[in-house]
């Protein structure tokens, strides 16, 4: 039998290491495992302690006597996985414990095992006080680095607690009924069938939240598309693009083709689908062929249009752009630790070039919505505002979005709102 505890362990060093994505660590160790459940408690692992790394860190250093060396990270986090089984998981605590000790043998770190073993020990009589101690400081309580925790508490000064403890909840999983191949009620009646509870999210057209996430090989007809994965406020770029049969559509920063597959199931259209990525391309193509439609896709970098625009206009853009990912921090813990302060400049400086850039593709009459997974002003109003600024050949359209505030230019979605992922839409007209 595979050790998940100590798989978890790779993946944490392959993120917080060696800068990783979570996802890319777990399909690189995942496939050790035979049992599903050994899989599912690496997963519960290593995304837990993402979650909660930084308020992991500053309980672990509290305990030690002096810090740990820089080439015992491994150890770091071995400490923080034990404290988290016996924070956040009903691992009884002399379990937890002890596996914990025997995960410094399989690492090879046996000499460490005593340490561990009283760490742990003095943490489970002197929780309470030492819990309270750390979680005085606002940023280390909400598991965020000071930039990200400063960053939200100036944007959202009202809303700060809710939010901040939406980004630490567990996601749910939310499913996109095919139009092409079934209605939201019987596809509904097809999961009951199949023995999984799922009830629809009031305004959201094809969403149906799962009471209990499971894996899409038991969702009757994924296989064949009759469904795909996707949170409602991303299924929302479809309602506000809303192209008609016949028209031209550019999805310019297309993978992994969620929005792209959704667009096609809801119209008969001819779309383009952008990404600067070749990998990212061949998971979009995967994706389209699995819901029964197709585009033309292209790597190619949206903000170079000479390189493959072919000068035929376009009814309908949909620029998802490039961003902090801010808003999916609860489906992606890692985006808190592989994310720096000084990317949103150059984030929010791409997403105005390709804002620009792509204006001139579409046809008057034409629609662009712009798109973020993001919870930051920079990269949302702050940026529709800067691009709509000055432009007489432009008209806002308000979104009325079933969720969100409503803003000047656009609607922000906190994450967690009506149980979804934090997203902003803005929608221009060209005259």
């Amino acid at each position: 039998m595979t050790d998940s505890r100590l798989v978890a362990l790779q993946v944490l060093l392959d993120v917080l290491d060696k800068g990783r994505s979570l996802d890319a660590a777990l399909a690189g160790r995942e496939t050790v495992f035979s049992e599903p459940r050994d899989r599912a408690f690496c997963r519960t692992l290593a995304y837990g302690v993402l979650r909660e790394h930084r308020r992991l860190g500053a309980l672990r250093d509290r305990l030690l006597a002096k810090p740990l060396r820089r080439r015992d990270q491994d150890l770091a986090l071995v400490l923080e996985l034990g404290l988290f089984q016996l924070i956040h998981l009903h691992t009884p605590p002399h379990a937890a414990v002890s596996e914990t000790v025997a995960l410094t043998r399989t690492c090879h770190k046996a000499w460490a095992g005593k340490l561990v073993n009283a760490v742990l020990r003095r943490f489970l009589r002197e929780k309470t006080a030492l819990t309270a101690r750390v979680d005085r400081t606002p940023a280390v309580a909400a598991s965020l680095p000071d930039w990200l925790y400063q960053r939200l508490a100036t944007d959202w000064p009202q809303q700060l607690e809710s939010l901040l403890a939406a980004q630490n909840q567990h996601a749910p999983m939310v499913l996109r009924v095919n139009r092409r191949r079934s209605t939201h009620k019987a596809y509904q009646a097809r999961l009951a069938e199949a023995g999984l509870e799922a009830h629809p999210l009031p305004g959201f057209a094809d969403a149906l939240v799962l009471a209990q996430p499971t894996p899409v090989t038991d969702l009757p007809g994924f296989a064949q598309g009759d469904c795909s994965v996707q949170d409602g406020a991303a299924q929302l770029a479809a309602d506000l693009l809303d192209p008609a049969a016949g028209d031209r559509v550019l999805d310019a920063c297309a993978a992994p083709g969620g929005k792209a597959a959704h667009l096609l199931e809801r119209a008969d259209v001819t779309l383009v689908a952008l990404d600067s990525d070749p990998s990212r391309l061949e998971r979009l193509d995967a994706t389209l062929k699995r819901v029964g439609v197709g585009a033309r896709s292209m790597a190619a970098d949206a903000a170079e249009p000479s390189s493959w625009w072919d000068d035929q206009p376009f009814d309908r853009i949909l620029l998802d752009a490039p961003c902090s990912g801010s808003g999916v921090i609860r489906r992606h813990p890692d985006i808190k630790w592989l994310r720096r302060a000084e990317d949103i400049a150059r984030l929010t400086a791409l997403q105005g070039r390709l804002l620009h850039a792509l204006w001139p593709l579409l046809r008057p009459g034409g629609r662009l919505v712009y798109a973020t997974c993001s919870v930051l002003e920079a990269e949302n109003e702050a940026q529709a505002a800067a691009f709509a600024r000055g432009r007489d050949d432009l008209r806002v359209v308000e979104p009325t979005l079933p969720v969100g505030t409503r803003l000047r230019y656009g609607q922000q979605i906190r994450t967690g709102e009506s149980g979804v992922d934090g997203f902003y839409y803005a929608c221009f007209e060209k005259h």
